[in-house]
């Protein structure tokens, strides 16, 4: 038979969710209910990678590194009738060499364990073997753009008597006494270091064709909202410039990307204490980043290298890239060998890959 409740509100529902009848909160009396898989899954942030197709990359086979091959200038003259044409007295042009030696093995692994694969009702696999994707091409971003830097203060392998060519160059942003780190976010100041750095090219006699930038986000955005001033920007284009990002395609014939594996004053990215004022505009940006943007650089030279790890190629110490924030280079800066392109082993059932 029925129980009559002696107030309103003494028995009421049934609460399917509570678990052993706990219903004090909200929370406590849908403790039983579905959690649905709605088909999509939050995935961790992915920095697109870009160096492998700005540089000079060749495919390393049965041996251990690569030899290029530099040529310098030579010079021309006029014929004297009578006189044999036997080569010029300067034993030009000269010919230098660079070898580009193979590191270790990069690799990036995880284990999945097939029970846990049974049971989770999302693709683990795949999110994992993305991951372990952009793991790889960050790494590989991060190397060459050290690569390129170092390269930025090199002479070059040319260098016989009356025939040396000319290296790398070192263009300040600012004024020359200037130490302040918000020089590298003025787009005006970007905007003449661009045309220097052209100029340079120039004069070194260095090819137009495939030229390259690559600049740190804020830096890119910076140019981009402040193009009412710098003309970078035809002003019909203006509207669709600003609101797609990407409406600067290049300054004075340089095409511009933008990375967060550049070296930018000693971090990977940007360091957000070093903004200039009002380049934030949320105040808590600062505090909620995360542990990659603003990344500290490690040491990845022959002797020092992150986890004990040695390196056979010499990309240089952290503290050498503190003034950096920025390249402007062309294809030929730097080279890539590759001995093994990205492949994918996998563990299952009685194969094992130790």
């Amino acid at each position: 038979m029925a129980q009559q409740a002696t107030t309103a509100n003494a028995n009421g529902p049934i609460w399917g969710g509570a678990d052993n009848g706990a219903n004090t909160t909200t929370t406590a009396r849908r403790a039983l209910y579905l959690k649905l898989f709605s088909g999509e899954m939050f995935k961790g942030f992915q920095r697109n990678t870009i160096a492998r197709d700005l540089v000079t990359r060749r495919t390393l086979k049965n041996g251990k590194s690569l030899q290029f091959i530099y040529t310098g200038r030579t010079k021309a003259e006029f014929h004297v009738p009578g006189q044999s044409i036997l080569g010029n007295d300067e034993k030009s042009p000269p010919v230098a060499e660079k070898t580009i030696t193979c590191d270790d093995l990069l690799i990036s692994s995880a284990f999945v364990y097939e029970l846990d694969e049974t049971l989770a009702h999302y693709d683990l696999r795949g999110e994992i073997s993305r991951k372990i994707g952009y793991a790889l091409a960050e790494n590989y971003d991060r190397r060459i753009f050290r690569a390129i830097t170092k390269a930025a203060r090199q002479p070059s392998p040319v260098n016989m008597a009356n025939f040396k060519e000319p290296g790398g160059s070192i263009v300040k942003v600012g004024a020359a006494n200037s130490t302040a780190a918000t020089d590298a976010y003025d787009s005006d100041k970007l905007v003449q270091a661009f045309f220097e750095a052209a100029a340079i090219l120039d004069e070194k006699g260095v090819s137009g064709d495939g030229r390259v930038a690559v600049l740190n986000p804020r830096q890119y955005y910076e140019l981009i909202r402040n193009c009412a001033t710098n003309n970078l920007i035809n002003r019909d284009e203006t509207g669709d410039a600003l609101q797609s990002g990407n409406g600067i395609l290049d300054i004075a014939g340089i095409k511009i990307y933008k990375s967060m594996n550049i070296p930018f004053l000693g971090d990977y990215g940007v360091n957000l204490a070093n903004l200039p004022s009002g380049a934030v505009s949320n105040i808590g940006e600062a505090n909620s980043k995360g542990s990659f943007i603003g990344e500290d650089m490690e040491d990845m030279d022959a002797a020092n290298t992150p986890s004990g790890q040695k390196t056979v190629n010499n990309y240089g110490t952290a503290a050498k890239f503190g003034g950096s924030c920025g390249l402007i280079f062309q294809k030929e800066a730097a080279g890539v060998v590759e001995a093994i392109g990205p492949q994918v082993q996998v563990t299952s059932g009685d194969v094992s890959v130790v």
